[in-house]
């Protein structure tokens, strides 16, 4: 097939390019800006745009698709020839849909924790050299691709994502998937600037559940009482499967698996992250892998990216990063390595960096966030603010969103590095959550600060 994307250099979009080129399909696009790593991979692979832009003269009636990303305007000058010249539109969810619809699709959905549990998956088929198509949203060890379609796979699992499909199609992205197996791991508000409303944002759960196929499955955290009671409400002919944490302890900083076999030491820690473990394991069974097999794969699970991702430790300190951003991710993350190193002081810095984050509004979700932090610092940047047009925020609003008076607060980068790099790092935890980076931080001289 001949495809063109409009907005190639996202995130999921590059990934999507190199899995179909990979696959055998030729492949255009455009983009007006692309930064790294996508613009390196798109050039290594020889599909990167030559000059930047946007181009109506590439889109001919030579195309078989066009593949819409996000980032393009309903008016793109690109997307307006494609439909004079009536060429199909797809969507990026629309797309993997089309590439799946004889497979049996595996959708992971959720406000947190569907990276994790996707990626927990596939290290689970590779680590038994199953082969399976998939799209997930963070890059994996002993994984080329975030992205992988085939024609001979008969299963491909999807990181179900609740934002929106594209400029022209404002349906969330895991409604289009139609799942035989599907996985709900939590619902927590996200996303106001599309679902102002608590309400609005956990219909669109609803409708994922009701979108799955007739005699299809939903594994779905019953811990989380939205959660059970969007499924569990739910007239959808489909089988039900709850899961919960299982039990584990912590012993010297190692998290010990409960199992019939006895106390399993695992990689990953926290009460979020064994939960996801949980959700895995049910669907991993659905798939084919017994509970035995899954035990043995999953104790050399690492983490994703970005996701509890270790940075540097020595005997007596540690430092993390994360890509926690909303207040029931900070919640869990910062809970989590207060729990598996207790004895030492935890230093939580977070960056207040998306829409719904710094948004006067939304603030008030994070109260008792960073309750189990030692040290709590936020960082946020008012530049930010007046980029995303949001009413402007004040330090008292943040403390008292956060309901936390000895909060540090910084808004100035230079400042934040000075305090940062002021610290005695001593038995000491440190965790940096941000989908930004502070305005400039580098992690290598982090890693030189504690070493």
């Amino acid at each position: 097939m001949k495809i063109h994307f409009i907005a190639i250099g996202g995130s999921a979009m590059h990934n999507l390019a190199l899995a179909l080129h990979l696959k055998g399909d030729e492949i255009t696009g455009s983009d007006d800006e692309i930064f790294n790593p996508s613009k390196s991979r798109l050039e290594a692979r020889g599909i990167l745009p030559k000059t930047m832009g946007w181009y109506p003269e590439k889109i001919t009636s030579n195309l078989d698709a066009i593949v819409l990303g996000m980032h393009a305007k309903a008016d793109n000058p690109e997307l307006l020839k494609a439909q004079e010249l009536g060429l199909k539109i797809y969507s990026y969810p629309e797309f993997l849909y089309e590439q799946s619809k004889n497979k049996t699709r595996v959708v992971i959905g959720g406000s947190h924790g569907k990276t994790t549990i996707t990626s927990m998956i596939l290290h689970v088929m590779h680590y038994y050299n199953r082969e399976v198509d998939y799209m997930v949203g963070a890059q994996l060890e002993g994984f080329d691709v975030m992205v992988k379609l085939t024609d001979e796979n008969d299963f491909i699992v999807l990181e179900g994502d609740e934002y929106l499909s594209s400029p022209i199609d404002r349906r969330p992205k895991f409604h289009l998937y139609k799942p035989n197996i599907a996985l709900i791991s939590g619902i927590a508000w996200d996303h106001i600037n599309v679902f102002p409303t608590y309400k609005g944002y956990v219909e669109q759960f609803s409708i994922f559940v009701d979108s799955i196929v007739e005699g299809g499955s939903i594994t779905y955290n019953i811990e989380d009482a939205e959660v059970k009671d969007v499924v569990e409400s739910s007239e959808n002919t489909i089988r039900k499967f709850p899961y919960e944490t299982p039990n584990y302890s912590v012993e010297n900083g190692t998290t010990l698996l409960e199992t019939e076999e006895g106390p399993m030491p695992i990689e990953i820690f926290g009460k979020h992250n064994l939960n996801n473990l949980a959700g895995a394991k049910w669907i991993c069974q659905q798939m084919g892998v017994d509970e035995d097999d899954f035990y043995e794969a999953i104790s050399t699970f690492q983490g994703a990216s970005k996701r509890l991702e270790k940075i540097i430790e020595t005997e007596t300190s540690i430092a993390y990063k994360d890509f926690a951003h909303s207040p029931s991710k900070v919640l869990a993350t910062t809970q989590a390595l207060k729990n598996q190193y207790p004895n030492r002081k935890l230093i939580a810095c977070l960056e207040l960096h998306t829409y719904s984050s710094l948004n006067p509004e939304f603030l008030t979700e994070y109260k008792g966030a960073l309750d189990a932090a030692d040290v709590a610092v936020v960082f946020y940047s008012p530049h930010a603010v007046e980029i995303k047009k949001l009413k402007e925020i004040s330090a008292q609003q943040i403390e008292d969103a956060f309901q936390r008076e000895d909060l540090i607060i910084y808004t100035n980068p230079t400042q934040f590095k000075d305090f940062l790099f002021s610290q005695q790092f001593e038995n000491t935890s440190l965790l940096l959550m941000s989908s930004g980076d502070y305005g400039g931080l580098d992690l290598e001289e982090v890693k030189g600060l504690i070493s």
